[in-house]
């Protein structure tokens, strides 16, 4: 018998400067962004698309303008997991145990401004869920919380156009 030895990825640094008012938080990247060191890299993940449509920038500018044009308009990124084992891409993979938190404590006391938290998919919502009691009262009631749908190309029960109109209503306060 040998022993399995679990790979354990770890996420990305957010995408965050200045006093952004909205945190996007998806769950965790996956294996073609870990493998570009980019968030929302697959080239179905609608993900940059829509931050394009809403942001009003082109899609095709780099990897690093895309993300600066984002800060610049108040929006950070990043994942509620800082690492997991996860075989795969798919957030049904994730393996509960292997759960590791981001420190959220921390990134709202130094980024007090984020009024609005939203989540890319189901999973980043309730993995965040469990993060809340490591929050002060304060922090708890400084933000609203809204799960959006997923980005990801494995959830294809709704069109490009479905999500996007979702994503955009949810973003009229942050863009105005």
């Amino acid at each position: 018998m040998t022993d399995k030895v679990l790979t354990i990825d770890a996420g990305f640094p957010p995408i965050i400067e200045g006093a952004p008012r909205a945190l996007i938080l998806g769950s965790m990247p996956g294996v073609q962004s870990l493998a570009k060191q980019q968030y929302y890299a697959h080239p179905r993940n609608t993900f940059w698309p829509i931050m394009a449509s809403l942001f009003n920038f082109d899609v095709n500018l780099t990897y690093e303008d895309r993300c600066d044009l984002l800060t610049q308009s108040g929006v950070a990124v990043w994942d509620v997991l800082r690492a997991c084992h996860r075989p795969g891409s798919l957030d049904t993979n994730i393996d509960n145990a292997t759960m590791v938190l981001n420190d959220f404590k921390a990134l709202f006391q130094q980024y007090s401004s984020i009024s609005a938290i939203y989540f890319n998919g189901a999973k980043a919502e309730a993995v965040f869920r469990q993060a809340l009691p490591l929050l002060t009262e304060v922090q708890r009631s400084s933000f609203t919380l809204q799960r959006l749908p997923s980005t990801s190309p494995a959830h294809a029960s709704q069109s490009f156009e479905q999500k996007l109109a979702c994503w955009k209503a949810a973003f009229i306060p942050i863009v105005v």
